[in-house]
């Protein structure tokens, strides 16, 4: 069961009827049976929220099972990153901003319900990443593995031409959501003396390509954090990493005549890289790396 102050999300915040996006809102996909029946009628109402009928959890009692929680988690890399955990034994609290896209990932990770916990949220709300960490804690009771893979930027575009809005966006969620996220995680794995914080950056950290200047210093940013996160939180036993991919075939990437897609990077592929940071031993933390396709995905002009 949920706290009353995690259920309270599900009461103060509804989703939108477009599209079962959740914009600037903490909303839980699943509700304490405990709480005020009013709650969930008004949410379930606005196809918000799911009314589990469960057990109640002895908060004393830790889960069982070691805990993911991935960002992003409704399609592309961060799917791959939540099924290939599930596959390890890992449960689940998968975060994104649309409910039907985490529906499918928690299908397909094949976990009962209980272990699979769905939480809609758009980690721009500065409030969201506290929200997150408390409701899988209220759960789950443990986070053995923090995956920040969550990212948004607009297409293209002329620093001089960017909205504030977006320039605004890009940083909160990229960097400012993954350091909140890390920061309340690390907490809690610091008292249990392990865990991995997982960041997910871009090649664009390093390629530097004319219109994405902003998206690029959101990552460069996260990239300097793990490296400087690490150097606190190595010592407590908290792994801290970055993966920093090149081209990843996803629908992020537009099809281009320019790029061979055969040849770019699979999610399946980062999905590896993050287990094999959390399956490294524990006298060793792989801090950053860097995946190349093979082959160079851009054809020549």
């Amino acid at each position: 069961t949920y706290s009353r102050k995690t259920c309270r999300f599900i009461g103060d915040s509804f989703l939108s009827p477009l599209c079962g996006r959740a914009p600037n809102a903490h909303v839980m996909m699943r509700a304490c049976a405990s709480c005020n029946d009013s709650v969930y009628a008004a949410a379930y109402d606005e196809g918000i929220a799911e009314v589990a009928q469960e057990h109640p959890r002895d908060h004393r009692e830790e889960h069982p099972h070691p805990v993911a929680l991935v960002t992003g988690a409704g399609r592309g890399i961060g799917r791959a990153i939540a099924l290939a955990l599930a596959r390890e034994g890992y449960s689940l609290c998968i975060a994104a901003r649309t409910r039907e896209e985490l529906e499918e990932t928690r299908r397909l990770s094949q976990l009962p319900i209980e272990r699979a916990l769905i939480v809609l949220i758009d980690l721009a709300d500065e409030d969201s990443a506290d929200a997150v960490i408390e409701t899988a804690l209220d759960l789950f009771g443990r986070i053995d593995v923090l995956v920040n893979n969550a990212g948004w930027a607009p297409p293209r575009t002329a620093l001089t031409k960017m909205r504030a809005e977006d320039a605004s966006r890009i940083l909160a969620v990229n960097l400012r959501a993954s350091i909140a996220l890390a920061r309340a995680a690390a907490v809690s794995m610091a008292e249990r003396g392990s865990g991995a914080i997982i960041n997910i950056a871009s090649s664009a950290a390093r390629n530097l390509a004319a219109g994405e200047a902003v998206y690029a210093a959101s990552k460069a940013g996260l990239v300097a954090f793990t490296h400087a996160a690490f150097a606190e939180l190595g010592d407590r036993g908290i792994k801290v990493s970055v993966i920093i991919p090149g081209l990843v075939d996803t629908g992020l990437i537009p099809n281009n005549k320019r790029l061979d897609r055969t040849l770019m990077l699979s999610p399946d592929d980062v999905a590896a890289a993050v287990l094999d940071i959390v399956k490294s031993p524990a006298r060793v933390c792989p801090i950053e790396v860097v995946l190349h396709p093979q082959r160079r995905p851009e054809r020549a002009k």
